[in-house]
């Protein structure tokens, strides 16, 4: 995986949605919110690699399967809050965030969830 594999999803211009940390975003109005929206995946633990970390964990470093899989993890989670937002009419989503718990012991659930909404360019 090159750098711009450890990056953010995908961007508006792939999407048509805007997917920001912000509450706002300068330049643009909200016309319209449409509420909450949420992205959900829940991965389970591949033995293989988590005996290899628990073993490079021991002599330190980057446990770089584990990165791949949690950046796979939030993209498509990512990917589902992309889908439910334009479902529902957005062309942008506020205050997004990640949400990462244990599930149950046997796996990991990422959650990526903002505000839905309609961006206008501001009159001026």
């Amino acid at each position: 995986m090159g750098i711009d594999d450890y990056g953010g999803g995908p961007g508006a211009q792939q999407t048509g949605v805007l997917v920001v940390t912000t509450n706002d975003v300068p330049g643009y109005r909200v016309e319209q919110v449409i509420g909450e929206v949420f992205g959900l995946t829940v991965r389970s633990r591949h033995l293989g690699s988590q005996i290899g970390a628990g073993l490079k964990s021991m002599i330190g470093g980057e446990l770089k399967g584990l990165t791949k899989t949690l950046v796979e993890t939030r993209n498509q989670a990512m990917d589902r809050l992309i889908e439910q937002a334009t479902a529902r009419g957005a062309n942008a989503v506020l205050t997004m965030r990640f949400d990462v718990t244990d599930a149950a012991d046997v796996g990991t659930e990422v959650c990526a969830y903002g505000t839905a909404v309609v961006l206008v360019p501001a009159a001026g």
